[in-house]
């Protein structure tokens, strides 16, 4: 399967941003969650003025993955003061990597990974870092194979339930 990544820069793509990454979500954690949480957390997360503001910021960068024509699943990196917690200059945070599950297994996540990972070394980054919840196995897993080590936790709001997610980062050899 031939997957392309293209910068998502316009505000022309917030609809296709806003349903890709309200579907994957859905698909990835409803099955853990309460259908409330999984959708109070998605009105909050994926409003078009939210993602619009996150679109408008130069230190946020959004790609879709496509194949034949086709959004199958989406990479969010932040720089700078973009960044959900560390916020120093010298890291980039991998915010989001969803894939649709129909092609779970295929290489996607994996493009979408190598994709930050050259943004990371283009900008000169000395480390990759994100926030992955403790009970996604598979996520951690695929993490852990891509040099990723655990450094610390923090909570994530979902709804009504505190979850803990595990910091993990990657850094680069200068």
């Amino acid at each position: 399967m031939k997957i392309n990544i293209v910068r998502v820069a316009k505000p022309s793509h917030l609809a296709k941003l806003l349903r890709i990454g309200r579907k994957t979500f859905r698909e990835s954690f409803a099955a853990s969650n309460t259908k409330k949480n999984i959708k109070e957390y998605i009105k909050v997360a994926f409003t078009e003025e939210k993602i619009e503001a996150e679109l408008a910021n130069p230190n946020s960068q959004f790609y879709f993955a496509r194949s034949k024509g086709k959004i199958i699943g989406y990479l969010k990196v932040n720089m700078g003061d973009a960044q959900t917690e560390l916020k120093q200059e010298s890291g980039l945070e991998i915010e989001r990597i969803y894939v649709l599950s129909t092609f779970h297994g295929m290489g996607v996540g994996q493009a979408l990974f190598d994709k930050a990972l050259k943004i990371a070394k283009e900008n000169k980054s000395a480390y990759m870092w994100l926030g992955v919840w403790e009970e996604n196995r598979k996520a951690i897993s695929f993490y852990e194979k891509n040099g990723f080590t655990a450094f610390g936790s923090h909570i994530f709001q979902l709804g009504d339930e505190a979850q803990t997610d595990i910091l993990m980062k990657l850094s680069f050899s200068v």
